[in-house]
């Protein structure tokens, strides 16, 4: 299971390059060649009273319909990824089971993603299928869904324990909420002031970002980071918008029962 998590998450970052190059795919320039330029091959003298030509403005074209289904190796479109992730909540009561990082009903998403068929295949081994991966706080379980876009039926559902893959905006917004209402947020929130002369009112005063943390990345982990690994730990990285970056280092946010812990 590991294995399987683990290549679904290698595909998140395959995945989000392959939507950056779509989007700029979509937007076109078309500017027209420059008048006048090479005219007949002559060239103009210093006394000459002719100006270059200069070209008009240019234009851009509106995008091209997505359309609602991919076709091969395409990106899922907007479509095939809401309709994926209604089927894969509707499966097996997730929706109703599972709590999310905020402990509302439903799990935590954190990708979705075209998956790979094996080279060579045709036929219904060729259909184009979804990757959803979920985090289930309740039980501290990922849970990655593959759904046949074709058929509308989920293939398979796999559940791991102490597998942790990369956080979700969401996670980091709750987790640097959690951060700043701490204790532990003192000094996060004193930075902000001296840095902006305002006061830190949420996570949405910062550009964030940050990574899984695990106790196992310690020779020796204090107590009140112990669960990290099993449970949902994340470390913030904090910028000020617009401004400095604001260390935050020494704190670990542990979602699942929604604390602070300090690292030194």
């Amino acid at each position: 299971m590991r294995k399987l998590v683990r290549r679904h998450l290698g595909k998140v970052v395959a995945g989000g390059a392959l939507a950056v190059a779509a989007s700029a795919a979509l937007v076109a320039v078309t500017l027209p060649d420059q008048a006048g330029a090479g005219e007949s091959g002559r060239s103009t003298t210093a006394g000459s009273s002719r100006q270059d030509a200069v070209a008009p403005d240019g234009r851009v074209q509106a995008a091209p319909d997505e359309g609602s289904e991919g076709v091969g190796s395409d990106p899922l479109t907007d479509a095939e990824t809401e309709r994926a992730q209604k089927i894969a909540l509707d499966s097996n009561g997730l929706r109703s089971s599972a709590r999310d990082v905020e402990g509302d009903r439903g799990p935590q998403r954190l990708s979705t993603n075209l998956a790979e068929n094996e080279p060579g295949a045709t036929g219904s081994d060729a259909e184009r299928r979804a990757e959803i991966v979920y985090y289930d706080y309740k039980k501290d379980a990922v849970v990655a869904k593959t759904v046949n876009l074709k058929t509308g039926k989920v293939e398979s559902t796999n559940t791991a324990q102490n597998v942790q893959p990369p956080p979700s905006e969401e996670e980091l917004t709750e987790a640097a909420q959690l951060l700043i209402a701490d204790d532990h947020g003192k000094g996060l929130r004193d930075d902000y002031k001296k840095a902006t002369g305002k006061k830190l009112d949420g996570p949405g005063d910062l550009d964030l970002s940050g990574f899984v943390f695990r106790k196992e990345t310690l020779a020796s982990a204090p107590s009140d980071v112990q669960d990290c690994g099993k449970h949902r730990c994340i470390q913030v990285v904090a910028k000020v918008k617009n401004g400095p970056w604001i260390d935050t280092r020494a704190f670990v946010v542990d979602l699942s029962d929604r604390h602070v812990g300090r690292l030194r």
